[in-house]
């Protein structure tokens, strides 16, 4: 016995001291990346986005809605409002369009009754920012007027609500489906009582999406003793239906007490709301949701690692990765079914189909980037837009919720498709290509004109937007051009590349800008260039004179040469509005005529690369990089627009751009970190490196790929997807005799 005791103390001391050996010291646990976003960031000035909960791509966006319509609240919060009517299931990030917000959820108890008609007379509380705080996947506030305390966490397809309840015995939970802002308006809704904790319904509404469809189920954690359930604020029986529906759920809290709700969606049916919550959130406890919803966040944000002692910097930077994964976003429930654009049921399969595309903004850095960082979910981004070919015999525009809201120009998703098709990205390439081909002949939105007199004549329409449609259509033309070679269909190859010039027709060589036309081909006077009309598309000529993204050498040309473009470069960011110009809402983020607020103005500061001027792109993204992006609520320049602005802040911070949205090919900028490592989902890792890198050291004084020096100013896809080291030497002063014979990419190649 006393052996065995022996025996027994030795593997105990030794379990003891192995586990002490395992333990690791506090500042050596890894630090979840997710401690440095901030998702106030854009929640005001003219940023629109929304602080609330949701996953990478995910269908849910929980977050509070302030309940007062307005352009300052298209993503239903605006952070210099005080307060809250409910949290909503659904938000837009950073747009200009105000949609969505279906499913309305509000907690009160008999501490305050006010109502106002600012928000239609809707129960809310006051709030405080000192009580309030969110990070990835989660979001909490205090109800002050209630003493509740709020909290909302999501999974893909869930919205996770937790209510800490003071004692009160009228306590309620408002689900209002009636509730609408802005554009958004309700024409169908269904509740149903099911059980005495369960309800289920539906909300069918109109707005920017014309024919939106959301079926929930919602299940709480303890049952409520009564409700009362309304149509158009009449008393009704359950079920209930109606444009205006609403019922409050009653309980009685004898302590403290904690709820726990769960909304899961399906934009097909109930059933497969009911199907989405046996699989995604099968029991309450919140805190298990939030712990998977913050590794999810952490997963996606450590596909890139930066190195900075600068934390303002580096929170700014995981930001702004963080708001580049909130679209698209799903569309799909867990049995594949989906709301398709020809208003039928769809199914998804083999793949989750995804919507909400703002493609004219997207197309230009969001989706490069995804191609980088999410190669495995890309090819579900792919067969969404061929899905929704399709459904409706086009490409989508700009679509959401299952419906094409053709909003904004140009057919984007052709870019999207071809880079994706050249970088390798899974997809049945012959529908690929048909999808493409059948957008750029449509006969709407003017293509017939575009097609008819090689450019988009002037007219009345308000949204005429002539110029910048022609030289957007011509970009894509392009991109099939390249595709059609690739294919072996060579006719098409040369008929679209004969298109991919339309945008000359609006050179005007006496102004030297991209000048509209009437039908008889005369240019339209008088011409202010830095007047924003009707024959540009939210811009004016000095935007969109730089986007001929697939032939700046021939733009060069037709300028007067290098000389004379390096001068229209350096007025373009030196030719400040004055006082009297009229500037429309979208000119933001102005630095002479450039405008970062605004996506056409984006690759512009890259173009100095193409006239032997490297130093004045580092210099230019410096300056957009440091002074764009701040790390507070105002911190966006412009709206967001679905990833785009923080995906143009994500490559551009570490040294790279893509000029040509499809050509497999990154200009360099100047990095903003000492180190940043790409952890690909190959396996491979990129790392690049700024070597003396400072405030003072910007500028690029050599380039070495793999410790081979490199001789031009791009890198390709596929040598990032290799994996390997880009290592940048950086000086405080310029170097541009170093890069004077570098080479650039060639036009009317893919890489």
């Amino acid at each position: 016995m006393l052996r065995i005791g022996y025996i027994t103390a030795l593997m105990m001391l030794l379990l003891v001291s192995c586990k002490k050996q395992d333990q690791k010291p506090i500042d050596q646990i890894p630090l979840r990346l997710t401690q440095f976003v901030n998702p106030f960031i854009g929640t005001d000035g003219p940023g629109n986005t929304y602080p609330g909960a949701t996953v990478p791509f995910g269908m849910v966006q929980l977050s509070p809605d302030i309940g007062i319509p307005g352009w300052d609240r298209i993503a239903g919060y605006f952070y210099q409002d005080s307060i809250i009517t409910g949290f909503s299931h659904t938000h837009l990030s950073g747009t200009g369009a105000g949609d969505l917000y279906d499913i309305l959820v509000m907690p009160t108890n008999s501490r305050f009754s006010k109502t106002i008609k600012e928000n239609n007379f809707k129960p809310f509380s006051y709030f405080s920012h000192n009580r309030e705080g969110a990070s990835p996947g989660y979001y909490h506030v205090t109800l002050d007027s209630y003493g509740i305390e709020a909290e909302v966490t999501a999974t893909e397809r869930t919205g996770i609500h937790r209510y800490s309840f003071p004692k009160d015995s009228i306590s309620k939970v408002h689900v209002d489906l009636g509730y609408a802002i802005n554009w958004d308006a309700p024409v169908d809704t269904y509740i149903k009582v099911v059980d005495d904790s369960t309800i289920e319904g539906y909300r069918f509404s109109t707005g920017w999406a014309k024919n939106q469809r959301i079926y929930f189920v919602m299940k709480f954690s303890r049952p409520f003793s009564g409700f009362e359930i309304f149509e158009n604020d009449s008393i009704a029986s359950s079920p209930v239906y109606g444009k205006n529906t609403r019922i409050s759920l009653q309980y009685t809290f004898e302590e403290p007490t904690e709820l726990v709700i769960k909304t899961s969606l399906s934009t097909a049916s109930i059933d497969g709301a009911y199907a989405t919550m046996k699989v995604e959130a099968p029991h309450f406890n919140f805190d298990s949701y939030k712990e998977k919803a913050e590794l999810q966040w952490d997963s996606e944000l450590s596909k890139i690692k930066v190195e900075t002692s600068d934390e303002n910097q580096k929170t700014i930077f995981y930001s702004m990765l963080y708001q580049s994964m909130l679209a698209p976003t799903l569309l799909s429930d867990v049995s594949g079914n989906y709301k398709a654009a020809n208003d039928s049921i769809g199914h998804a399969d083999g793949f989750d189909r995804y919507d909400t595309f703002s493609l004219w903004d997207t197309f230009r850095a969001a989706h490069p980037l995804y191609t980088i960082l999410h190669t495995q979910r890309v090819p579900h981004f792919i067969a969404s837009l061929l899905a929704h070919y399709k459904e409706t015999g086009l490409l989508p525009v700009w679509s959401m919720q299952g419906n094409e809201t053709n909003m904004m120009i140009g057919y984007h998703a052709v870019p999207v498709i071809v880079d994706a098709y050249f970088k390798g990205i899974h997809m049945d390439a012959e529908l690929a290509y048909q999808a493409c081909k059948a957008s750029a002949l449509d006969s709407s939105r003017q293509i017939d004109l575009y097609q008819k007199y090689g450019y988009v004549p002037t007219d009345e329409h308000h949204e005429n937007w002539s110029v910048s449609k022609t030289v957007e259509y011509a970009f894509a033309d392009w991109c099939i051009a390249m595709f059609a070679k690739d294919m072996g269909y060579m006719e098409d190859y040369s008929y679209f590349l004969k298109r991919s010039e339309n945008w000359k027709n609006h050179f005007d060589q006496q102004s030297t800008f991209l000048r509209p036309k009437d039908r008889n081909g005369t240019f339209v006077s008088p011409f202010i260039p830095k007047e924003y009309t009707n024959y540009y598309c939210e811009s004016n000529a000095w935007h969109y004179f730089w986007f001929v993204p697939q032939d700046i050498p021939q733009l060069i040309e037709l300028t007067g040469g290098e000389e004379r473009f390096s001068q229209k470069l350096d007025s373009m960011f030196s030719y400040s509005p004055t006082e009297n110009d009229k500037l429309p809402l979208f000119s933001t983020g102005m630095i002479g005529q450039y405008a970062h607020g605004n996506e056409p103005s984006h690759h512009v500061a890259y173009l100095y690369n193409y006239i032997g001027k490297p130093s004045e792109t580092q210099k230019r993204v410096r300056q957009i990089l440091e002074t764009q992006y701040r790390n507070e609520p105002n911190g966006h320049c412009g709206n967001e627009d679905c990833g785009q602005m923080s995906s143009w802040y994500v490559l551009s911070s570490l040294g790279i751009y893509p000029v040509n949205p499809a050509q497999g090919v990154y200009h360099f900028g100047t990095p903003l970190f000492p180190k940043a490592t790409l952890n690909l989902e190959n396996k491979h890792r990129f790392s690049i490196i700024a070597n003396k890198l400072s405030k003072e050291n910007k500028y690029i004084k050599s380039i070495r790929l793999n410790g081979h020096p490199l001789k031009r100013l791009y890198i390709t896809h596929k040598e990032i997807m290799a994996g390997g080291v880009l290592e940048f030497e950086m000086d405080a002063k310029p170097h541009d005799e170093v890069f004077k014979h570098a080479t650039l990419p060639a036009t009317l190649t893919i890489y």
